[in-house]
């Protein structure tokens, strides 16, 4: 088979599928009506943008490439460039991404790339340009990280999230008709630069790629916003945390219409999940083949690559798109590819799904269910990132999450808990602004303040556990001393990390998740553990043995009670419970054979999915022989091990596993179960959730502080736990005021921390430090 529509030719060469296709059918009637069911749902629960809100996104990129196009110019007159050289100097600001393909999705950032000719470098673009965005009044959250493979500032202009990457080309001038498409543009740039215009080149193509027809477009951005929606629901999308990223997921749905080229958009997107999950990784997947220039950039080659899910970019240089994915999220991966594909079986094949009861399209809701992460690890790690202030807390995370998914990895010179006696490990890729620390921690109040946590779930594997300690300390430290000291922090800057048990996890991270909050989580992991299949086979085997255990005590018993009779003890188990008649006996026989089934032949049944792989294989792809589901593994264990097994089996570690970390803490800051803050009171405020009775002095009310009894007549300050960065203002009297040794004299008095009100001074972070000034200075 083969669609001349399918070949392209971009930037001075044609480009041609790797793969023909494998089903050039268009789509039936059963297609177009799930197509509607699928356009209503996603109407409502994966909507586009305004009208309003692209106009905004296309004057904020407008105000960014003016602000580009002038720097690029001040920088050629600021190195005493020639007035010609730096009025031609030019400069290209690129959209890429889902952006570009045209998903509009509210909320979602824009990845732009500033490309400048050799006059400029990237001191000037970190420094002047960055400077520029940092003073604009319309700019806010901005971060740069400098020491990334690909280096980038991101912001929010007028609460549009902007990633702006770099790009030098080697030439004197970037005019406004430079085609970013033609190879020879990375003629003498370095990997950094050719990694960077990468996003728009490929974007590029996909965009040229999918252009056979508008219907086949369509489809393509159906399934890209559906798979887009749910892997960010299950908890898959970070590309910098080892999970997919958007390039992955157009290059994946790239590839699936290019061998589905005239499906319909819902029938496309359940042969999305169908070919990934008989795809037999680390097989590359990829769109055409690896093509040279000579250009003297490194393309990607099969040969000593050891990476686990590549997903290989067409346009030249060929790079694996998903380096970040290691053997433990492919495996994460895989499972919800295949929640996913019965799914979309479902309600593709499904007669429910074809009823007139979802005319509205609500089944496919299952598809985008939050994932159950929280109940479903025995373990929780947290790990949490500090900063003195929300400035400094923003680049110190932002380095770190960049190298947290190397604590899973590890790398060179270490291996990361993916390589302790763990059999499951997942981090999750959503970041909570609270402070998980343990409770005695040596942070500040500021610290507590500005903080954010992640969390990485696990469960053990006792049986290749020497004794019952996982050391999960050195794991850490390793992570720290090899991953984090490339980056020199702040003062104040700090990583902690802190063990949780699935009930014993902040309520906050239940939040969003469950309606009713962590007792709801609660009860739907005691539903899900009983359903649990490995729980239900071992209650079985445990029923099967008892009831074996029975019927032989019961055929001894008539074997002894017959004597000699004719008919009796010679036939065995099952000769005495048909000829005894003993009812008892009988219905045991009975539950036995329902336990063990009818020990028939079993069916080689081959349905539909079957035979898409077969095609698949037919057409040279590399999928899956087998479903895991229909192959039956039977594993024996030592004898030894078999109370560990079954401590297992049940969900929770065997025998008291111990978490090793680090305690050894001093106590500082009071915090409440969601690393809030608690506030205390004082000597004018004392917090209680109900009346007590009357206090002198004092009256019961609702105030800036929450309820509880404020002393009357006296203005009472916020507490710590509300201000957003360092505690700069805190205007209520304290119990821990102590003026002994303070020089109310001074202007500035140095403290690392909040050391109570100081009269005629405020506590703040300065030009001067971290400190107290005086309020008139």
């Amino acid at each position: 088979m083969s669609d001349s529509s399918l070949t392209i030719k971009v930037g001075g060469r044609v480009v041609a599928p790797h793969y023909q296709p494998v089903n050039l059918k268009g789509p039936s009637n059963d297609d177009l009506a799930n197509d509607v069911r699928l356009k209503a749902f996603m109407s409502i629960h994966i909507p586009l943008e305004t009208e309003s809100e692209l106009v905004k996104r296309e004057r904020v990129l407008t105000g960014l490439k003016n602000m580009v196009l002038k720097w690029v110019k001040d920088t050629c007159y600021k190195k005493e460039y020639p007035p010609a050289v730096a009025e031609a100097a030019g400069g290209k600001l690129y959209t890429s991404g889902s952006y570009r393909l045209g998903i509009h999705e509210p909320g979602a950032d824009i990845d732009t790339v500033c490309v400048t000719p050799s006059v400029c470098d990237k001191e000037d673009f970190f420094t002047d340009l960055k400077d520029q965005l940092q003073n604009h009044p319309d700019v806010t959250n901005l971060n740069s990280i400098e020491t990334a493979a690909v280096p980038v500032i991101t912001f929010d202009w007028e609460d549009v999230n902007i990633d702006l990457l770099f790009a030098k080309l080697n030439v004197i001038s970037v005019p406004d008709t430079l085609d970013i498409d033609n190879d020879l543009i990375l003629r003498g740039v370095d990997r950094p630069t050719a990694t960077t215009l990468n996003g728009p080149r490929v974007t590029n193509m996909l965009a040229n790629l999918m252009q056979g027809t508008k219907e086949r477009y369509a489809a393509f951005l159906t399934v890209i916003r559906c798979v887009r929606r749910w892997a960010k629901k299950r908890g898959l999308y970070s590309n910098k945390m080892g999970y997919w990223g958007g390039i992955n997921i157009n290059i994946l749905a790239a590839f699936t219409v290019q061998i589905y080229p005239n499906a319909s958009p819902s029938n496309l997107l359940q042969k999305f999940f169908m070919v990934l999950k008989n795809w037999k990784w680390p097989n590359p997947i990829m769109l055409t083949k690896t093509h040279d220039s000579q250009l003297g950039q490194i393309v990607w080659a099969s040969q000593g690559n050891k990476e686990h899910f590549p997903i290989l970019t067409p346009a030249y240089p060929s790079m694996n798109s998903s380096m970040s994915i290691s053997k433990q999220s492919r495996i994460i991966i895989q499972e919800e590819i295949k929640r996913a594909d019965a799914i979309c079986t479902r309600m593709i094949k499904g007669e429910e799904a074809k009823s007139s009861d979802n005319n509205d399209g609500h089944m496919w809701a299952e598809l985008f269910e939050p994932s159950d992460f929280f109940i479903n690890y025995p373990h929780y790690l947290a790990i949490v990132i500090a900063g003195p202030n929300k400035s400094d807390l923003q680049s110190w995370s932002g380095y770190v999450v960049s190298r947290l998914r190397m604590l899973i990895a590890g790398g060179s010179g270490y291996g990361g808990m993916g390589r302790m006696p763990l059999k499951k490990l997942q981090l999750w890729p959503k970041e909570f602004e609270i402070c998980c620390a343990n409770p005695e921690s040596n942070l500040s109040a500021a610290q507590r303040v500005n903080s954010v946590t992640y969390f990485i779930g696990f469960a053990a594997n006792t049986l290749g556990m020497k004794g019952n300690e996982l050391n999960l300390e050195r794991a850490i430290q390793d992570f720290k001393k090899f991953e984090l000291t490339r980056f020199t922090p702040p003062e104040g800057c700090e990583v902690l990390s802190r063990y949780f048990k699935c009930k014993t996890l902040p309520p906050v991270v239940f939040e969003g998740t469950y309606e009713g909050g962590k007792k709801e989580a609660m009860q739907r992991r005691k539903i899900m553990r009983e359903a649990d299949p490995v729980r239900i086979e071992r209650k079985k085997r445990e029923e099967l043995a008892a009831m074996k255990e029975k019927l032989e005590q019961m055929g001894e018993g008539e074997g002894e009670e017959g004597g000699g009779e004719e008919g009796k003890g010679g036939e065995g188990v099952e000769g005495g419970v048909e000829e005894g008649g003993d009812e008892e006996a009988k219905l045991l026989a009975d539950a036995l054979a329902d336990i063990q089934g009818d020990g028939g032949e079993v069916m080689n049944v081959v349905d539909e999915e079957q035979v898409d792989v077969e095609l698949l294989q037919a057409a040279g792809f590399d999928a899956n022989e087998d479903d895991d589901d229909r192959v039956e593994l039977k594993i024996s264990v030592p004898v030894w091990r078999e109370e560990k097994r079954k401590r297992e089996d049940d969900g929770e570690e065997a025998g008291g596993l111990k978490i090793k970390l680090k305690t050894a803490f001093e106590n500082i800051v009071p915090i409440d179960d969601n690393g809030i803050i608690v506030d205390v009171g004082g000597e004018n405020f004392v917090p209680t959730k109900r009346w007590e009775g009357r206090k002198g002095g004092f009256e019961f009310k609702r105030g800036v502080r929450g309820v509880g009894y404020y002393r009357t007549g006296v203005e009472v300050g916020q507490s710590r736990r509300f201000v957003s960065d360092a505690p700069d203002v805190v205007e209520e009297e304290s119990d821990m005021f102590d003026d002994s040794g303070f020089d109310y004299d001074a202007d500035f008095v140095d403290s690392s921390g909040w050391a109570g009100v100081r009269a005629g001074f405020e506590f703040k972070l300065g030009g001067r430090g971290l400190g107290y000034y005086r309020a008139s200075s």
